[in-house]
């Protein structure tokens, strides 16, 4: 007779995500593994006395979702801001920052993260909200933000002069600042932002991450790190605090030295249950919304920009090489089709000077690319990490980003069904927080997206792909595919059980769903 398991799971439709045992009717898990998957009449010999025994009630059940791209702490952080996801005029700004003013009084500063593009333009309209406080207002994406006069004298840059590189901190005709911050130039005020100390960081952490499991996520690849930050996850992990798995990068930036790399080779012999090192982050490019992403061929509205990327060839080979030797796996960010380039020209270098190995090695976000680089991903094993909701679902809602790229690129524009049948490795995620992390929200996007021509490919993903893309293939996407990622034998109790059979739902109907289930390392940490 087996030992009793803590818990079983009947009357559920069990997508596995086990090529070898795709369905199944009963699971049962102890301590912290599965210890059964299948038939309703084989799961009762793991029944005891002690078991508690849960109703699927014909809800799918799937492995806990690991969100392949994420920023954790930061969006944490932000929870303590004021919440501009939902604004979607200047009007609805000037409430939601004047109720978070009048509720914060202490605060010396006000502000804001999350907005669209197209809502905020210059100092003038945010002064006209607030002018005796410094006001900064954060886009959705993390790469502009914009300022009000009181924020911008505070940061001693209101007198005349020259552009800042790459016209980043962007100034009128008189040579003074707009308000508006690009990329680097958003240090330049954002560090005169109070930090919320380390109790008042951990209390956001453990309500972000409730959250985050309450969606059915029980993993994430952080996209910015360091020996500190992933620190700080160590930390609620000994004291018994945290249910979230966090793989977390080195951040490689343009100043970092060859010596540098010293921190990312001892986070990646930090190997906790929960917090984990072993990569590296780097930023190739910006976005295509604040003309910062790199592109191959110029802008379609606006053929001035051209920015070079941030790191050169030769810089970024240099970099991926030494990275490379130390057994490090690199994440790195493109947004534009000359960053993808980019990065997978260095990527064949660095197997070229070291020799081939199974790296993963990965390209996080691809939201266009150039035919010729589309067999590359495949023929280099390189991943492709990708982010659904990122996408506009459609022409004519307001998104600047198809009148940047053009229609000539429309049709390789987050081109996940391309890429795909490329033969390209594909890792799902949800890049909050400038999209929502609840995975439902992503599926959606996928399944549903229109074509914004109707010469454009297909590119929809189905629910089959995206339930494996942001199981199975995400826990491979990080070396742990004989860990978790699937609902088997032996493997992590990391799962979620939902409130409806996902399959039977027509697309469009897929966010009728919720979870009413997630268990992390054999626990339950989010029921209802």
């Amino acid at each position: 007779m087996p030992v009793p398991a803590d818990l079983i799971i009947l009357n559920a439709k069990i997508f596995t995500s086990d090529p070898h045992n795709p369905q199944a009717e009963a699971l049962a898990l102890s301590d912290k593994r599965i210890v059964y998957v299948g038939d309703r009449s084989g799961v009762e010999a793991w029944r005891g006395a002690g078991t508690r025994i849960i109703d699927g009630q014909g809800g799918t059940l799937t492995a806990g979702f690991i969100d392949s791209h994420f920023h954790l702490l930061w969006g944490s952080v932000w929870l303590g801001s004021a919440q501009l996801q939902e604004v979607t005029s200047f009007v609805d700004l000037r409430g939601v920052l004047a109720d978070f003013a009048a509720a914060n009084p202490a605060e010396a500063w006000v502000v804001g993260r999350g907005i669209k593009y197209n809502i905020v333009f210059d100092r003038q309209q945010l002064d006209g909200i607030m002018a005796d406080r410094p006001v900064y207002v954060g886009a959705y994406d993390g790469h502009t933000a914009w300022a009000n006069t009181c924020a911008l004298e505070l940061a001693g840059l209101m007198h005349p002069a020259d552009g800042f590189e790459n016209g980043h901190l962007v100034r009128d005709e008189q040579g003074l600042p707009t308000g508006e911050l690009r990329e680097e130039a958003m240090d330049l005020v954002s560090e005169l932002i109070p930090r919320p100390d380390e109790a008042r960081k951990r209390e956001l952490l453990k309500l972000a991450i409730s959250r985050i499991n309450a969606s059915g996520v029980t993993s994430v690849h952080n996209m910015n790190g360091d020996m500190k930050e992933l620190s700080f996850y160590a930390a609620l992990e000994d004291a018994g605090e945290m249910n979230l798995r966090v793989y977390t990068p080195y951040w490689i930036r343009p100043e970092t030295t060859l010596a540098d790399l010293q921190e990312a080779v001892e986070m990646a012999a930090r190997q906790g249950e929960y917090a984990r090192g072993g990569a590296v982050k780097f930023f190739m490019d910006g976005v295509w919304e604040s003309y910062t992403a790199l592109t191959i061929e110029p802008y379609a509205d606006d053929a001035d920009p051209r920015p070079d990327g941030i790191h050169s060839l030769e810089r970024f080979t240099e970099l991926a090489a030494a990275c490379d030797r130390a057994g490090l796996q690199m994440f790195v960010h493109c947004c534009g089709d000359g960053a993808v380039r980019r990065v997978l020209d260095g990527y064949e270098a660095v197997q070229k000077i070291n020799g081939q190995r199974d790296s993963r090695h990965r390209v996080e976000h691809i939201e266009v690319i150039h035919p010729d680089d589309m067999p590359r991903f495949a023929q280099l094993g390189v991943i492709a990490s990708m982010q659904t909701s990122h996408a506009p679902m459609e022409l004519g809602d307001g998104d600047v980003w198809p009148a940047r790229v053009g229609p000539q690129r429309w049709p390789l524009s987050f081109a996940w069904r391309s890429i795909k049948n490329a033969g390209a490795h594909l890792a799902l995620g949800s890049d909050w927080t400038v999209a929502p992390f609840d995975p439902l929200i992503n599926i959606f996007v996928a399944m549903n997206r229109k074509k914004w021509a109707p010469g454009d490919p297909d590119q929809r993903l189905t629910l089959e792909e995206m339930l494996i893309g942001y199981t199975r293939d995400a826990a491979y996407a990080e070396f742990q595919e004989d860990q978790k990622g699937r609902l088997a034998p032996g493997y992590l109790a990391d799962l979620v059980l939902f409130s409806h059979d996902l399959f039977a739902l027509a697309p469009e109907d897929i966010r009728t769903a919720r979870p009413v289930l997630t268990v992390v390392n054999g626990k339950i940490v989010h029921e209802g």
